[in-house]
């Protein structure tokens, strides 16, 4: 039978297991508020959400389908959007010290360097995204293929080919460079967005089909693949 201190020191252990745990849901509900605000460019509200989870959490990292992207990428984003560029700075160049092969941060790095007038090492940056990038949606597309599809309408893809064209030969325009990866940079964090929809809705079908057997029934017969229509 456990004495007094013993019941104490073990009511005292749940208790901060439970504060933990509570503590976690909050910064994850604060994280995917943010990332909502950014999707709709809403980049004050963003900056507040992520700011207050990388100063609680600083390794926070968000996946979807593998795709690994820190706290740092995303408070970098917003901050890049509120065109604060030396803060966006600091704050990408923590998220590729986390993860280097987080391929939005070097690119969205290469973007304020550019705004920034340090053109030769933007464009650098900015190329190792697109081509992270690049690479990423054909290793996922050729690696799981009956899964979410990535950028079935290769329109990713197409930008990314023409960019990197025009870097490897020189003749590309600053102006014209920061529009064209902005846009791949929205683009692939929507495609991400949606990947992750479409898991979402593959695992409740899955879900279904399974209380479905269990109760006797066939249930839905579950599509091989989530691939959505070009």
């Amino acid at each position: 039978m456990l004495d007094r201190s013993s019941s104490r020191s073990l009511f005292l252990v749940a208790l901060f297991l439970l504060a933990a745990a509570c503590s976690t849901l909050t910064d994850a509900s604060r994280f995917q508020a943010g990332r909502r605000a950014l999707l709709a460019d809403d980049y004050e509200s963003a900056v507040a959400y992520f700011a207050s989870v990388a100063e609680r959490r600083p390794n926070y990292v968000n996946v979807i389908s593998n795709y690994r992207e820190s706290v740092w990428t995303y408070l970098g984003r917003a901050q890049y959007g509120l065109k604060r560029y030396p803060e966006a700075r600091r704050s990408l160049e923590k998220a590729v010290a986390l993860e280097k092969n987080d391929s939005l941060a070097r690119l969205y790095l290469g973007l304020t360097l550019l705004r920034m007038g340090e053109l030769p090492l933007g464009a650098r940056e900015v190329e190792v995204g697109m081509k992270g990038i690049y690479d990423w949606i054909e290793y996922m597309n050729r690696t799981q293929p009956f899964q979410a599809f990535w950028d079935p309408n290769r329109q990713i893809r197409k930008q990314i080919d023409q960019e990197l064209a025009a870097l490897s030969s020189k003749d590309f325009r600053r102006e014209s460079l920061l529009n064209d990866a902005e846009w791949i940079g929205k683009t692939f964090e929507e495609e991400l967005e949606r990947v992750r929809q479409d898991e979402r809705r593959q695992f409740e079908r899955d879900i279904g089909d399974d209380n479905g057997r269990g109760q006797g029934g066939r249930g839905a017969a579950s599509p091989r693949g989530l691939h959505r229509g070009t």
